[in-house]
């Protein structure tokens, strides 16, 4: 009786999977030049388009979501993600708001390579983020890994309601059947993916954005994915109970201090820049500048109101999430500044 191999099984099961995505990631993408297509998943139809980008020069590329909340206008694609091809497989960073969401993440790597995904990124734990894993957990043989704060994220009561929140939001993309997948390994500050032709280096710059924050470098290419320490183009979200903004400032500082310099920058939320200082350096004297208003209110006892109303944000005042995000930006502000007083 021939005997079976598990590690020629497992490359054989790989290969067909990735001719099947090839073959469907053809017709998604003549699907996706119609207008209004409706592109089947196993997850449901998905009908918002998806833009593949890549960094010139480099086997890196990359997705990005819409302005604004995540609701049915934009299926819960509010968030950026993206991945890299190396001699070994395919990095993915982030994996996007829906399982739906995850598998076209998918479907866009198989119209660039036919290697497996060997490792997926979560960037930190947020459902925008995280819940297209549940896509390449099931369809891939790809190791998820995270900064080990994200299992406390998966076992605290804040994750059963977001995704309960997010059942009703993103229905039908994100339903009874959509669930949270914990990373298969985990690391603490730092820890070098040796992907053969490059090093992928993940590190830690959280608690600052989320507990868990994780930023990723391919060194090769000296291409960064800073996952929500910078929104580009846009106001950060500075809301949670566990944002730290006196961390996210050093997390700022410590990408303005790499060297070399990175040449590209693939944020969390808005667009990718190939002018990465100026990205920084928008959101650091943002934040530096409401760390400052609300921390002179704070020591005068002046109330939040007045604080906010006696505020100059013209600086501000034209990008284009100001009207959603940047009250409740400042109100976090200064509720931590309050905080920060008893520290």
């Amino acid at each position: 009786m021939p005997v079976c191999n598990g590690a020629l099984i497992r490359r054989t099961r790989c290969h067909l999977v990735a001719l099947v995505f090839a073959c469907v990631g053809i017709l998604a993408f003549a699907a996706e030049a119609i207008s209004g297509a409706k592109i089947e998943t196993p997850y449901g139809e998905s009908q918002i388009e998806m833009e593949l980008h890549q960094v010139p020069d480099a086997p890196v590329y990359y997705v990005i979501g819409r302005p604004g909340v995540p609701g049915a206008d934009n299926e819960g694609l509010s968030s950026n993600a993206g991945f890299v091809v190396t001699e070994k497989g395919v990095v993915v960073y982030d994996a996007l708001g829906t399982p739906a969401l995850g598998y076209r993440l998918l479907m866009k790597i198989r119209e660039v390579t036919d290697k497996p995904v060997e490792i997926v990124v979560a960037g930190h734990y947020h459902a925008d983020h995280v819940y297209g894993l549940q896509a390449f957990e099931e369809h891939t043989d790809a190791t998820i890994w995270a900064q080990q704060a994200a299992l406390q994220y998966l076992s605290s009561p804040g994750a059963e309601r977001r995704l309960e929140q997010r059942r009703e939001a993103l229905f039908p993309w994100v339903d009874e059947s959509t669930r949270l997948v914990a990373p298969d390994k985990t690391y603490t500050d730092r820890t070098v993916l040796d992907m053969g032709d490059t090093q992928i280096e993940l590190l830690h710059i959280g608690p600052a954005h989320a507990p868990d924050d994780t930023i990723m470098i391919v060194h090769r290419y000296n291409v960064v994915f800073s996952g929500d320490l910078i929104f580009g183009g846009r106001l950060p979200f500075l809301g949670g109970e566990n944002v730290d903004t006196r961390r996210w400032l050093d997390g700022l500082a410590y990408l303005q201090s790499l060297e070399p310099s990175p040449r590209f920058i693939i944020p969390g939320h808005g667009d990718a820049d190939e002018n990465p200082q100026a990205s920084i350096r928008f959101t650091r004297n943002y934040i530096e500048f409401l760390r400052r208003q609300m921390g002179q209110a704070v020591d005068n006892l002046v109330p939040f109101a007045e604080a906010y109303g006696s505020t100059d944000w013209s600086d501000y005042e034209d990008v284009p999430t100001f009207d959603a995000a940047n009250r409740g930006n400042a109100y976090e502000v200064y509720l931590g500044m309050e905080k920060e007083l008893f520290d």
